[in-house]
């Protein structure tokens, strides 16, 4: 605040200044002297003044730019002290207030350079504005800029030829300057998303339109001032201009934030509901806007229909939107509504509430998705298992059968003419019989295993552990019966566990835990291999996490790279 109030004095102060020396300079006098007090005045303070406004409210960068063009503005009109010192320092900085003019138009609303071809573009506006000025001084007399002029404090040598050239090679080269500049402009406002187009509007019109009127001027220069001091005025007129059009793009904004005032009137409930996505779209003034709903229990973003959504978008900007210190939603927005954060705040705490209700109507959603694809996952698994024991019945058993049958037959025909033949049969039927009866039990094993109908889960863990081709311990607490359907869920968990950590991590050990507590049966299987397992569809572990979630549980993996993987599950037992 200090340092606002500081330059604000300055500004006022230099204003004074040049009151002062134009009323006492012998170049001017009479009305013509006074128009140009109240001209010098009048946009020296616009520049000051709207810098300071814009630097008032947050934006630091483009408000110290416009206050130094005031400023290099006020400095220009030290050409007319009647002191050689002070009238050759104002004549050397007549073309800094242009430099920062282009500097503005091309910064703006960043407050930064963005290329290669806008700083190359600086650059040279630079070095024409000090280094060509300053070149053309040291060769110049006092009297090509008035006859009532003091003398030029460092002028070297008169020559009036090669300071005529290098005037009108400064004026070649502003003019394409100013060409390219005109180009970048209007090139700039065609590529523009709608928020940045109508961020930038009214400056780029307002500096581009200063341009054209530079480049009329420079030509009506180099052609003898055949339109008079006509283009002078118009260029004049334009970059007054600017200022003002700095301080509409401000109010604009402000107005833009009385959208947040109608988006709470929208949200209110009004007749039918209102799409939130598209409320916020008008609100912010960007048609392309997204918005993703956080989800905890998978700890990702999904959209309003329940389907992933990715907020990572190089082009665009995000805005997290939070309460209570929790994450609701995000917002994927144009890059050009960074630089109003306070809209941005605004609307995201007007649809706090009804971005909440949105996400818990887009996790309703996710979860009918899931449970959609897991239930399709749940048919395709039981066909495929009714195919594998129709082949397994139709390849084992039901051949062994048959030939039971067929032995059967031939010792029923060979009874009476060869009994020994007939022996013979029967023994290899009560082969046949045993390993059908061996390979049912094995399929029956698959479907149900004996050890867990006969002792429970605790006895089953305990036989899949001693099983294990990995070394594996097993702590078991299982105070309170479970119901069967659960017990075969958290059995085939644990088997299909070990089986993938004895096929894909490398572990030299594994624990099984089981307990039951508060009505739910805990269960994990920790390895310590080399991690990076995951439910992927179409994999074992989906299934199983179908299977789990199917019973109303849920089935958690932590598998980090190198750092082995721990499957938690937990099962209702009511």
């Amino acid at each position: 605040m200090i340092r606002i109030v500081s330059l604000a004095v300055l500004a006022f102060l230099s204003g004074l200044g040049v009151i002062c020396l134009i009323a006492l300079s012998r170049q001017e006098a009479g009305a013509e002297a006074a128009m140009s007090a109240v001209l010098a005045v009048t946009v020296g303070w616009a520049y000051v003044g709207s810098g300071l406004l814009t630097w008032r409210h947050g934006r630091r960068r483009i408000g110290s730019i416009l206050v130094f063009i005031g400023l290099a503005w006020f400095a220009t009109y030290l050409a007319y002290s009647n002191d050689s010192f002070w009238f050759t320092l104002g004549t050397a900085l007549e073309d800094v207030y242009l430099v920062g003019v282009m500097y503005l138009v091309l910064v703006f609303p960043h407050g930064r350079l963005s290329g290669r071809v806008d700083r190359a573009l600086m650059a040279v506006g630079v070095v024409l504005g000090t280094v060509v000025e300053l070149a053309w001084l040291v060769l110049a007399d006092s009297g090509v800029v008035c006859a009532d002029c003091p003398d030029n404090a460092v002028r070297i040598v008169s020559d009036h030829a090669w300071a005529n050239g290098i005037l009108q090679a400064q004026r070649g080269a502003a003019l394409v300057v100013s060409v390219v500049a005109v180009v970048l402009f209007v090139r700039r406002i065609r590529l523009a998303s709608t928020p940045v187009r109508r961020s930038l509007a009214p400056v780029l019109w307002t500096g581009g339109a200063f341009c054209v009127a530079m480049v009329v001027t420079i030509v009506n220069d180099v052609a003898g001032e055949p339109m008079g001091q006509a283009p002078n005025f118009m260029c004049g007129l334009v970059f007054a201009a600017i200022p003002v059009s700095i301080l509409a793009s401000m109010l604009r904004q402000r107005l833009a934030r009385g959208a947040v005032a109608q988006l709470v009137v929208q949200l209110d409930g009004g007749p039918g509901g209102v799409d939130l996505r598209d409320a916020l779209s008008r609100a912010l003034g960007d048609p392309d806007l997204a918005v993703g709903y956080w989800l905890a229990s998978t700890e990702t973003y999904v959209d309003s229909r329940g389907r992933p959504f990715d907020p990572d978008d190089p082009e665009k900007a995000s805005t997290l939107v939070q309460r209570n210190g929790r994450p609701v939603a995000v917002l994927v927005h144009d890059k050009a509504l960074q630089d109003d954060r306070a809209l941005v705040d605004s609307v995201c705490a007007a649809a706090g509430m009804a971005l909440e209700n949105e996400r818990l109507r887009a996790d309703l959603e996710a979860r009918l998705v899931e449970l959609r694809a897991s239930r399709e996952r749940l048919v395709r698994a039981a066909e495929s298992e009714r195919r594998r024991l129709e082949r397994d019945l139709h390849d084992g058993a039901q051949q062994r059968l048959i030939a039971v049958a067929m032995s059967i037959a031939l010792a029923e025909a060979n009874l009476r003419a060869n009994p020994v033949a007939a022996g013979a049969a029967l023994d290899e039927a009560r082969d046949g019989l045993a390993r059908a009866m061996d390979e049912l039990r094995t399929l029956s094993q698959g479907i149900r295993p004996a050890v867990l109908v006969e002792r429970g889960l605790g006895a089953a863990l305990a036989e899949l552990a001693r099983r294990s081709t990995v070394s594996a311990t097993v702590d078991l607490r299982l105070r309170a019966a479970v119901p069967a359907d659960i017990e075969t869920a958290a059995y085939y968990v644990a088997s299909e566990a070990l089986t993938n950590t004895a096929k894909h991590a490398h572990a030299s050990g594994v624990t099984i835990a089981a307990e039951t507590h508060d009505g739910l049966l805990r269960l994990r299987v920790t390895d310590d291999g080399v991690g990076g397992a995951e439910a992927r569809d179409g994999s074992g572990l989906r299934g199983l996490a179908d299977r789990v979630e199917g019973f109303g549980g849920t089935l958690n993996i932590h598998s980090p790279a190198a750092g082995g993987t721990s499957l938690s599950v937990e099962l209702p037992c009511v």
